[in-house]
């Protein structure tokens, strides 16, 4: 269970990530439709998968047991973020419609890459509080 605390700081980084990404998407849409650039971004997202995780446990302070909690929350602000700019303000992001649709799929790929990672992540101390007798 989270503290109220983590929370607080766990939705701020939800929306901090969101702005900061968006703003991305925004400022550099060369990134998005660049054939090399865009790809290099897909096969990158383990590496920021695991990075976002690690930067969620740092923010929220939280325990092994927490992390999948708290990732969640993350991913959930974020992804709900994306969604409403994305429906009702998609000249956030931009006016070009292949580079929203790319953006889009970017966005979905990269939040599920997260979400595996912290699921292995738990899975993996799962194993380890079995194996030690915790």
């Amino acid at each position: 269970m989270l503290g109220k605390a983590q929370i607080v700081r766990l939705v701020a980084l939800g929306a901090a990530l969101w702005f900061l990404v968006a703003l991305d998407i925004r400022l550099r849409p060369g990134a998005i439709l660049d054939p090399v650039r865009g790809t290099i971004s897909f096969l990158t997202a383990p590496i920021a998968g695991w990075l976002s995780v690690l930067l969620c446990r740092w923010v929220g302070r939280l325990s092994v047991h927490q992390l999948l909690a708290g990732v969640t929350l993350v991913g959930a602000v974020a992804m709900m973020l994306d969604g409403a700019a994305l429906r009702w303000f998609s000249g956030l992001y931009g006016f070009n419609e292949r580079a929203l649709r790319l953006s889009a799929a970017w966005l979905l790929w990269g939040y599920g890459v997260a979400f595996a990672v912290v699921l292995l992540w738990d899975e993996r101390s799962r194993r380890q509080s079995l194996r030690s007798g915790a």
